[in-house]
């Protein structure tokens, strides 16, 4: 934990003298590796309750990203990163677990940036997390990580816009979010972006109030799918923040996932469960 918070230290620190979105900008061939070690019991067990996940002898499927967590943020804050850590937006996840983790398993974590990409809102970056098992490459991950800037005429094309979410799916149940749910997620994680936890440190990157984690919205989602300890493929699209507090409706057909807010779709899945 100390070295989290030096992180985050150093990220507030450096973020405003950052420009993203400069026509030379270029990712450092970093990785950032932690060696072999067992998940926290503590931490596990406060992410577990948060998230709703109760299978006791599997790791969540999305916890190795948690447990990354860390190396993510000391990558992203060195000086040579090109982006301002401090507000980055999580966009996009896909996970693959190529086994089922259990809490006795000593994983050894690497995390690497891999590609800049212009953004209709400003600029992407790709990040990947791998976890091996005795060299074993056991669990991996590719997020997208949004840094917000004003884009500049005259740069290569932005992506357009996403796909639309497709026809609503089976309502299943209503969540109501509390104001404290990114205070408590964030402590349970690590993840202390400031866009999470006050309205006034939201306001300060352009949101009306504190928003959902993106990661805790799709773990709660894939909480509530049967057997997830057997969840294979994950990809999910954080579409719209959700404010905090507020309420949700959680959707699903069995393989997609959806959580909507009113008319606004927070976010879309998919998840496929090895046979």
């Amino acid at each position: 934990m100390p070295s989290l918070l030096l992180s985050l230290a150093r990220g507030a620190v450096t973020s405003p003298f950052k420009r993203p979105g400069r026509p030379d900008a270029a990712l450092p061939p970093d990785r950032a590796t932690a060696p072999p070690a067992r998940p926290a019991a503590g931490p596990l067990a406060a992410y577990r309750g948060i998230c709703g996940f109760t299978e006791p002898d599997a790791l969540p499927v999305t916890y190795p990203h948690v447990l990354a967590f860390p190396l993510a943020m000391r990558l992203m804050t060195r000086r040579r990163f090109p982006l301002p850590v401090t507000g980055l937006v999580h966009t996009w996840i896909e996970i693959t677990a190529h086994r089922t983790l259990h809490p006795t398993d000593a994983l050894e974590l690497t995390v690497c940036a891999v590609e800049l990409t212009p953004h209709r809102r400003g600029t992407e970056v790709t990040v990947v997390t791998e976890a091996r098992l005795s060299g074993e490459l056991v669990w991996e991950s590719r997020s997208g990580y949004l840094s917000r800037h004003p884009t500049r005429t005259g740069t290569a094309p932005a992506p357009a816009a996403p796909a639309a979410p497709g026809p609503a799916l089976p309502a299943v149940a209503e969540w109501r979010l509390p104001a404290d749910l990114g205070r408590r997620y964030g402590a349970a994680s690590g993840d202390r972006n400031p866009i999470h936890l006050y309205p006034v440190t939201a306001r300060l990157f352009g949101f009306p109030r504190a928003i959902a984690h993106g990661m805790w919205t799709v773990a709660h989602c894939l909480a509530q799918a049967p057997r997830p300890d057997l969840i294979h493929t994950v990809r999910a699209d954080f579409r719209a923040p959700a404010l905090l507090p507020g309420t949700v409706t959680y959707a699903s057909d069995g393989t997609r996932f959806q959580l909507r807010g009113g008319d606004r779709v927070h976010l879309t899945g998919t998840a496929a469960h090895r046979s």
